[in-house]
């Protein structure tokens, strides 16, 4: 008699899963995920390229303008190695974007998902729009002022800005923290500078 009730249990969970299934809609649930994905993403990238924090109770503010990193080594003949790096940061880059505008528009365009799902989804193509044409600004405006190669990346309040160089002065640093400043209103705290 034990066996009849554990398969009719089984009967009617899989019947409450298949009702709620059919209550929400495939498709939504499938949008649903899409836009749970693409969280992930943002987050993930958001975690790689955010600078990293610092415990001293400063802020980075003990800095004379932003943080600054170096990982050329003083190399002579790294210059291919950092042509690649560049190029390959900006194909990656390029690449990431383009799959989340894909997902972000295939939710825009399905007739069965919700208003606010479609309102969100419109919100972040805005937001990756925008961010966009502010790191393009960067790249340009950095590479106008002397440096080879330049790559912004933002995250919201953070930004990572890697340039192609021996040895960053003072001014060069104050110089790339006032563009990014201009362009996205981001304080030197907040901006981490790398050179390769």
């Amino acid at each position: 008699m034990k066996q009849p009730s554990t398969a009719l249990r089984e009967v009617t969970s899989e019947n409450k899963v298949k009702a709620l299934l059919h209550r929400i809609g495939k498709r939504n649930l499938i949008i649903a995920c899409s836009v749970l994905l693409i969280g992930a993403a943002v987050w993930l990238n958001w975690m790689l390229f955010s600078p990293p924090s610092t415990s001293d109770g400063y802020g980075g503010y003990d800095q004379p303008s932003g943080n600054i990193s170096g990982n050329n080594g003083g190399n002579a003949g790294s210059t291919d190695a950092d042509d690649t790096y560049f190029s390959a940061t900006l194909v990656n880059r390029q690449k990431a974007r383009d799959e989340a505008l894909e997902v972000l528009q295939s939710v825009v365009d399905n007739e069965d998902a919700g208003e606010e799902l479609k309102n969100e989804a419109l919100a972040s193509i805005s937001m990756i729009a925008e961010e966009i044409r502010k790191e393009a600004a960067i790249e340009t405006l950095v590479t106008a002022k002397g440096f080879e190669q330049c790559v912004a990346v933002l995250n919201g309040d953070t930004a990572c800005i890697v340039v192609k160089a021996e040895d960053l002065q003072v001014a060069q640093i104050a110089q790339i923290n006032a563009i990014v400043y201009e362009q996205t209103g981001i304080s030197p705290s907040g901006i981490t500078i790398i050179q390769k």
